[in-house]
């Protein structure tokens, strides 16, 4: 009988983690459908009013004061409050941002649409490739994170001191990093290193965000405006 008992209880213990692993895949997934509808709601708003940009200073403002309180109350019942509050702003912040390409370059919507069918097609293939092929992306994480922060800043740089092939080329930095990410955060679920499903929701939203928006900024590069 203990001989048995030894090898059925790590069989046991991996269907559990693996349970485990799927409800937060499951549950990133679905949290994650109904913010990007949300998100796509309140953007949809923002540019049929054709409400005001709320400039750089404000945004970045107020996504890391979001953010700051999704990573507070993320354990807790305010967690998904504060997940749906940041989502929401920030698809705010895209109406205009998409009103403006619409308005400032001749074949805007040709423009939108590609970024969006680009930004969808790849999210999707990074996913399923994350998943079906089993590897786990750890090692990426000091890369991505020193990738990030220096995109940021240099981002920042540009934006200062008015650098439009500065800022080009964080736009193309992004999208390697924001794709890098995607596979990271997609491998960390299914290895078990990411276990609230919170958290992984919101880094997977700001991945496909800036992706987006990254791709429209070298779309739209050929406009005068």
């Amino acid at each position: 009988m203990e001989r048995n008992t030894a090898v059925v209880t790590p069989r046991v213990e991996t269907r559990e983690s693996s349970l485990a692993t799927n409800k937060v895949l499951r549950n990133t997934y679905l949290l994650l459908s109904a913010t990007l509808a949300f998100s796509a709601v309140m953007a949809g708003i923002s540019y049929a009013l054709n409400l005001p940009y709320l400039g750089p200073w404000v945004t970045l403002i107020g996504y890391f004061g979001l953010l700051f309180a999704v990573h507070k109350t993320a354990d807790s019942a305010w967690g998904l409050l504060s997940v749906f509050a940041l989502t929401g702003f920030m698809g705010y912040t895209l109406g205009p941002i998409l009103s403006l390409y619409v308005q400032a370059i001749p074949d805007g919507h040709t423009v939108v649409m590609t970024a969006f069918g680009i930004t969808a097609v790849t999210f999707v293939a990074l996913s399923a490739y994350a998943i079906r092929s089993g590897r786990r992306f750890s090692f990426m994480g000091g890369f991505l994170a020193v990738g990030i922060l220096t995109a940021f800043l240099l981002g920042i740089v540009a934006l200062i001191f008015s650098m439009p092939a500065l800022s080009l080329a964080v736009s193309g930095m992004f999208v390697l990093l924001m794709a890098g990410l995607i596979l990271y955060e997609t491998g960390e679920i299914v290895h078990g290193g990411e276990t609230n499903y919170i958290h992984a929701t919101v880094t997977l939203y700001v991945s496909i965000y800036n992706l987006f928006t990254s791709l429209l900024h070298l779309l739209g590069m050929a406009g005068d405006d």
